[in-house]
């Protein structure tokens, strides 16, 4: 098949919605594969929040990019893209993916040598080097969802009959034709789209793959699975398949796609089938969120409350007390309460956990009941003994709780000393030490092994006693290296390692489960997802620390706290604003979540680049002569109030600046 030379061979189309991270990784790995193709890229983003169009425009203005106002789902951006598509080539690929330097030629060139093919796939991997299954699927007949959804799929992987939904009897290093590719990656001619329309929009998101792939085979094409190049597929990054809203819409999507290409019988069967799904699912993670979150305080609270029977039974015979019922039944419960509150506004709930976040809660809800105690009538002030035993109870429960079930069960209640990761890097020694000093900016928590080299590297390494004392070897000896040293997590240096060299070290068998991540050359971030499920850490130069669970369960406190002061102080405080009329609709806005007492100053641009959190009333400029307050200046105060967030420093700006929080234009 000849082709002119000028004409573009091939457009690949990128859907990105708040993953600018992953989208950045997955464009340099873009342009790489397509340094011997004649290709474009169009980026469509769907109103992204994280500064993802920001980046675009700074370090990849070659690529068109269509910037949408709205959300307008993952089949109406494709497209979008694809109406301006000039290739005769389209490849729909997600952002959160790793290509091969030579997937782009590899493609192309079956596609030329298959004119029957009208789609194509290829092998897809996870960020722990794991083969995807939904590299190639069937279609989903009731008969093939029933299976899927009763487990008998899971069960029976390679069975005909079972298996059908990921064609686990299908070896998956070698090309077949298939009914069903994923969206992630799918490689689909012009001239079909011609025949078969686009994506169908009412697809939101999930869905669209099966749809096309359907109507790809019925126009007389052929779907083709293609593990001759293969890419990295971080699932379950741009989207989270443990939600419940994940379920409802991706089992909604099947069934649009029953009642638009399957018969008036087989309809019922299959929304019957995927209605006992949905709720199966949505209930199961419904409960499975709620248990996670649950667990450990129940046990905390059980605890508690066993220890404060014993020690009211025992100090009450010692000292010769007779205890109300009223003790055991209001008072006890509300101090497990108070204790049980602050050790979760400490972070002692969080993962992994850090005990002297726990102690350090025990300790506030200690002087919490303390306090609450002394403003109490005699009769209800039973003992500050049986409080402060209590608290040393508390400690030690809670703790020795912890720390058994660090033990026992680490995935589950990880412990903060246990979390300390055995980490190498791949790479040459000079990009090896940038990315050590970037772990080191983010107060990342690693034990650094040492680092291997690729094989016949072109530079001989200088001596340096550092560096040797690190040199584990070379990658040709990767498994090794990784079981002897008892390795936890990999990080490839993007600029010494392509990517086809990860893709084939990530699939390296190994005997125990190891992370894996990239760092890409010149930037400040390192990214990887460690299990299907389970997304991996992002390092990122600033901390972030507002974005910490803990700092917004303690910022959103003080925000509620400070509104019910605000609004008892109202009849002299609004008396004293500069702005008094929007003084009340500020409360409104900030008690019912809208809003907060603090948040970034407005800066050139956007905040995209800054984590997320929400407008505020007052800003870190706030208190600061205009005069002083230049553009650089209110961008670093941003990123510092963003990486060194505290409560005290809401409290000081709201402090220095409180006569303006009825300001209607923050």
């Amino acid at each position: 098949m000849q082709h002119q030379p000028n004409t573009v061979r091939l457009s690949v189309i990128i859907v990105n919605y708040n993953v600018r991270y992953f989208l950045e990784q997955c464009l340099l790995s873009v342009f790489k594969a397509g340094e011997q193709v004649s290709m474009e890229i169009i980026v469509v983003d769907n109103n992204s929040v994280d500064g993802s169009v920001m980046m675009l425009r700074e370090k990849f203005p070659g690529v068109k990019l269509i910037a949408n106002t709205v959300n307008t789902g993952f089949s109406k951006a494709n497209n979008q893209g694809i109406r301006i598509a000039e290739g005769d080539l389209i490849l729909l690929l997600n952002p959160d993916t790793v290509v091969e330097e030579t997937t782009f030629s590899r493609i192309i060139r079956f596609m030329d040598d298959h004119p029957d093919a009208g789609a194509l796939g290829v092998k897809m991997i996870d960020g722990s080097g794991h083969f995807l299954p939904e590299s190639k699927r069937g279609l989903p007949t009731p008969s093939v969802a029933f299976y899927k959804i009763s487990g008998l799929s899971a069960l029976f992987p390679k069975s005909k009959t079972f298996g059908r939904y990921h064609l686990g009897f299908l070896d998956p290093e070698k090309t077949h034709e298939v009914e069903v590719l994923a969206g992630a990656f799918m490689l689909v001619r012009k001239t079909v789209f011609d025949k078969t329309g686009l994506l169908d929009e009412d697809f939101f998101m999930y869905g669209e793959d099966i749809d096309l792939s359907y109507r790809i085979r019925k126009a007389g094409f052929k779907n083709y699975y293609f593990p001759e190049t293969r890419i990295i597929h971080y699932k379950g990054e741009s989207t989270r398949k443990s939600s419940v809203n994940y379920v409802f819409v991706f089992y909604n999507a099947m069934l649009i796609f029953a009642r638009k290409h399957f018969s008036q019988s087989h309809i019922y069967t299959f929304s019957l089938l995927i209605r006992i799904a949905i709720y199966f699912r949505a209930g199961a993670a419904v409960l499975t969120r709620i248990w996670r979150k649950l667990f450990l305080p129940l046990l905390d609270i059980l605890l508690l409350f066993s220890g404060m029977y014993f020690l009211k039974s025992y100090w009450g015979h010692n000292m010769q007390v007779n205890y109300p019922a009223f003790f055991l039944q209001v008072a006890v419960p509300g101090y497990i309460f108070l204790w049980v509150f602050s050790v979760f506004f400490s972070g002692g709930y969080d993962h992994p956990v850090k005990l002297e976040k726990v102690i350090r809660g025990i300790f506030t809800g200690t002087l919490l009941i303390l306090v609450v105690y002394a403003l109490l009538p005699e009769a209800y002030r039973f003992s500050r003994a049986l409080i402060l035993l209590g608290a040393v109870w508390a400690s030690i429960s809670m703790i020795g709780l912890r720390l058994v079930l660090g033990l026992l069960f680490r995935n589950i209640v990880p412990l903060h000393g246990n979390s300390k990761k055995r980490l190498m890097l791949v790479g040459e020694p000079g990009e090896v030490n940038r990315v050590l000093s970037l772990l080191r900016l983010t107060q990342s928590s690693h034990n650094f092994i040492g680092f291997v080299r690729v094989d016949n590297h072109s530079e001989e390494m200088k001596s340096s006693e550092t560096f040797e004392r690190f040199y584990l070897g070379e990658t040709s000896r990767l498994e090794a290296i990784l079981e002897v040293y008892a390795i936890d997590e990999v990080i490839f240096c993007g600029k010494d390692v392509s990517s086809n060299q990860i893709i084939t070290l990530m699939s390296t068998p190994v005997k125990k489960e190891v992370e894996f991540k990239i760092a890409p050359p010149e930037s400040m971030y390192i990214i990887g997802s460690s299990s299907v499920d389970n997304p991996g850490e992002l390092y990122v130069i600033d901390i972030n620390s507002i974005s910490k669970a803990v700092n917004k369960r303690n910022k959103r406190l003080i925000d509620v706290v400070l509104s019910l002061c605000f609004l008892i102080l109202s009849p002299v405080l609004v008396l004293l604003q500069n702005y008094p009329a929007g003084y009340f609709n500020n409360l409104f806005r900030v008690f019912s979540g809208k809003f907060s007492w603090v948040g970034y100053a407005p800066q050139p641009g956007n905040t995209g680049n800054l984590p997320q959190c929400r407008p505020g009333i007052l800003n870190p400029v706030d208190g600061i002569q205009k005069s002083v307050a230049d553009e650089r200046m209110v961008i670093r105060l941003n990123t510092l109030y963003a990486k060194d967030y505290r409560v005290y420093t809401d409290l000081r700006i709201i402090a220095r600046s409180w006569r303006k929080l009825g300001r209607n234009k923050p």
